[in-house]
């Protein structure tokens, strides 16, 4: 961090993104913006409850608003995740990935080997100017893996 660089997640740092992004500095845009710090990967949901638990009082269509609006301005950015809801992170600017847990939704970055953007060649573009492939890994996460390992266990000592 710099002299002067707000750190990550603090109220300075969300005011400073939203200033730098032209944004209007309001209580509910700094606070989504200090959950997704805190939270990388929330979905909207969750920000809510977080928000409410913050600044006390907060609709649900104003952080849904927020969200939207943050996403744009590309302060933050929208993940989509198949078979779960939007998901938000305020990591941006960087070529990323993200693994995904299929039984809990459990989601975590994943830099990406090539770096640059698109970091996949297709086949074929039918005219398409491609700037970006978005990649998605999905499995266990350790928790949900020893879950497994543990039922596994489990079933094998009582020979199952």
């Amino acid at each position: 961090m710099h002299q002067g660089e707000a750190a990550l997640g603090s109220r300075a740092w969300a005011v400073g993104l939203l200033r730098t992004a032209g944004l209007r500095v309001t209580a509910t845009r700094t606070a989504v913006l200090m959950v997704l710090a805190e939270r990388p990967h929330a979905a909207a949901e969750e920000v809510l409850v977080e928000v409410r638990r913050r600044i006390g009082s907060a609709s649900t269509q104003a952080v849904y608003n927020v969200l939207a609006a943050l996403s744009a301005a590309e302060v933050v950015r929208r993940i989509e995740p198949a078979g779960s809801p939007a998901r938000y992170e305020v990591r941006v600017g960087d070529n990323h990935h993200h693994v995904v847990c299929r039984r809990c939704g459990a989601t975590a970055d994943v830099d990406c080997v090539v770096g640059r953007r698109p970091c996949l060649t297709p086949s074929e573009t039918h005219g398409y100017l491609v700037d970006e492939a978005e990649v998605t890994f999905w499995g266990l996460c350790p928790a949900c893996a020893g879950t497994d390992q543990e039922l596994e266990a489990t079933r094998l000592a009582a020979g199952a």
